[in-house]
């Protein structure tokens, strides 16, 4: 019936589809909706950077403005990936000024973003509006300089998790005074000083500012005459909240606290004097959302005081030296909580840490939760089935156990029945990470129930081969599998070859798969890029057959074997692979013996031979 509508009809209707699934379902249709939707598509977000080439992005979709790259692999973030593995942003903001893209946004997650490229980017895209740089590095602050002097209509610079180096902190005295356009700022990752006058001036002029986040230079003097000018601001990141609660200073952030009625965001105290926390009472009642991930310096104590005020809380991220009676306080006052993070303190062996009770009193007081990050000492099956049972809504639930095969604590049996419980009532879970001693009947549960499942994220778990095929075959949806230190070997990768075509990667580190499958893999799949590599990137990886694989990194893409691999990554092609496919199989095919193993509970999809 659409096909009765002209073009631009359609194209109007196309502008009103914002999910990027959407988009892409859009395309399919059919060769016209496939050229409509590749000339109207703003927005694009790219999870692989060596899945597509920047060359065909910038052919593919001439109008793009957004662009949302990610780097290197999530394990990254636990320096699981050597350095210098890749992730270099360079080729894609010199593909697209070549190309002329009139590129406004730009979102980068595990990139090495260096001083050139940012200077690229400021004079090549003369309405860049949007720089988010998350978990990024290779930059310095003369990179962050140029962005400043040179983008004119800037609205968002956020920098979060970042690596940077900074040199002697007078970047933001490059923003120049027509600058007025600044919705939201974000350095509260950079570690040496700032220009406060620059900074007050800055904010002074931007009348539209809502998110300010401060790193821990600026002094709670600074902040009170910044807030002084910006009492506009929703969302607020504290650096260093300092100060002698008797002084004239501390008495004069009061009364400006007592002014900014539009907060509901707060974040940071990097630097903190808990008598002072008190100032910041009158504000809570608002907030929705309080980041102290990061507040090392509040003991549980005070927590419990802030969050006593917090009564309309959604998110909230803190450090586990909250403890179960914070938690518990969290469940009682915070009735309307969606999202939890709960973090580990330096302090090995905190008393106060969270265990399994904290995290069932905040079940049954928060039934709207759908989001948890959870860092605790022990767990048990008896409290994930109560947090199963109260909470169905679960989209992400992440537990880490610090003692990573730890089991049940009251009756020390694995905790597959608590985590099979997870994904037997949160039907529209899609992100998981496991922990704790468990075996291959979790993954059993998890292939048969998870259909949602899009990332799962395993370590020191299963028993055999089986698990992991458990999970292949099962979890329809599955698009990110990251596996380490697990007994999955040759078996569990090559059973189900034709799954890795509709993920966007697999991750295993320290498991028991061999050079010789890695190898058979690249050539049976064509499209896929199989990485090897060690520890240590000093180390040449041993391409016998036989030898065990370190790591091992596959991802999907249209792209072909990648040009900036350093020398102690070996990337495996169909080209490429020269090996004794006979033994290799004979291994395999012994593997797969009934006599061996079980394999006949439902593989599916393409089986090597």
């Amino acid at each position: 019936m659409m096909n009765y509508f002209p073009d631009e009809v359609i194209e109007h209707i196309f502008d009103y589809v914002v999910s990027h699934r959407d988009r892409n379902a859009l395309s399919l249709v059919c060769k016209s909706w496939y050229r409509i939707e590749r000339c109207t598509r703003q927005r694009v977000f790219i999870g692989n950077c060596y899945s597509i080439s920047p060359e065909r992005l910038v052919q593919r979709f001439p109008g793009l403005k957004s662009l949302t790259l990610k780097g290197k692999p999530h394990f990254a973030d636990f320096s699981l990936v050597p350095y210098g593995w890749g992730g270099f942003v360079y080729p894609w903001i010199e593909a697209l000024a070549r190309g002329r893209v009139g590129l406004e946004e730009l979102r980068l997650k595990r990139m090495v973003v260096s001083d050139e490229s940012l200077e690229l980017l400021s004079r090549s895209f003369p309405y860049f509006k949007s720089l988010v740089l998350v978990s990024c590095e290779g930059f310095t602050t003369d990179g962050l300089a140029a962005v400043a002097a040179n983008c004119r209509f800037l609205r968002e610079l956020d920098l979060q998790e970042n690596e940077v180096e900074d040199h002697k902190g007078q970047w933001l005295s490059c923003f120049p005074d027509s600058c007025t356009s600044l919705v939201s700022l974000n350095f509260a990752c950079l570690k040496g000083e700032v220009s406060l006058g620059a900074l007050e001036r800055l904010v002074a002029r931007s009348p539209h500012l809502k998110s300010l986040k401060l790193n821990r230079s600026v002094p709670l003097d600074a902040l009170q005459r910044i807030m002084m000018r910006a009492p506009q601001l929703v969302d607020l990141g504290v650096g260093s909240f300092v100060h002698d609660p008797e002084s004239e200073a501390y008495i004069k952030l009061k009364n400006t606290i007592l002014k900014c009625k539009s907060i509901t965001s707060l974040a940071g105290f990097l630097e903190v004097a808990p008598p002072c926390l008190a100032a910041i009472y009158p504000i809570c009642p608002n907030l929705t959302s309080l980041n102290l991930s990061y507040a090392a310096g509040i003991p549980g104590s005070d927590l419990i005081k802030l969050i006593r005020h917090c009564v309309k809380l959604q998110r909230l991220w803190v450090m586990d030296c909250i403890g179960d009676e914070g938690l518990g306080v969290v469940a009682k006052t915070c009735k309307d909580l969606q999202e939890l993070r709960v973090f580990p303190s330096i302090t090995l062996g905190n008393p106060a840490a969270v265990t399994e009770k904290g995290l069932v009193a905040i079940s049954m007081g928060c039934p709207k939760l759908h989001s948890l990050l959870y860092f605790c000492h022990q767990m048990t099956n008896a409290a994930l089935i109560t947090v199963a049972k109260n909470c169905p809504n679960f989209i992400r639930f992440r537990l880490c156990i610090l003692d990573a095969t730890k089991p049940d604590s009251d009756t020390q049996q694995p905790l597959d029945e608590g985590f099979g419980a997870i994904v037997q009532s949160c039907r529209r879970l899609r992100r998981l990470s496991l922990s704790g001693r468990l075996t291959d009947q979790v993954f059993l549960y998890i292939g048969m129930y998870a259909e949602q499942l899009e990332m799962l994220s395993i370590a020191f778990a299963g028993e055999s081969d089986k698990g992991m095929l458990y999970v292949l075959n099962g979890c329809k949806k599955l698009r990110k599998l990251e596996i380490r230190d697990c007994p999955f070997g040759d078996m569990a990768l090559l059973t189900d070859v034709g799954k890795y075509e509709t993920m966007r990667s697999l991750w295993m580190s320290s498991c028991e798969v061999t050079v010789g499958a890695c190898k058979l893999l690249a050539k049976k799949m064509p499209r896929l890029n199989v990485e090897i590599f060690n520890e240590n990137e000093q180390e040449v990886c041993s391409l016998e057959d036989g030898q065990r694989v370190e790591k091992m990194y596959l991802y999907r893409t249209l792209a072909g074997k990648r040009k900036d691999a350093p020398e102690y990554v070996n990337m495996f092609s169909a080209e490429t692979c020269v090996f004794n496919i006979s033994s290799l199989c004979e291994r395999v095919v012994k593997l797969m013996n009934p006599a061996s193993m079980d394999t006949a509970e439902g593989s599916s999809g393409t089986t090597v031979d």
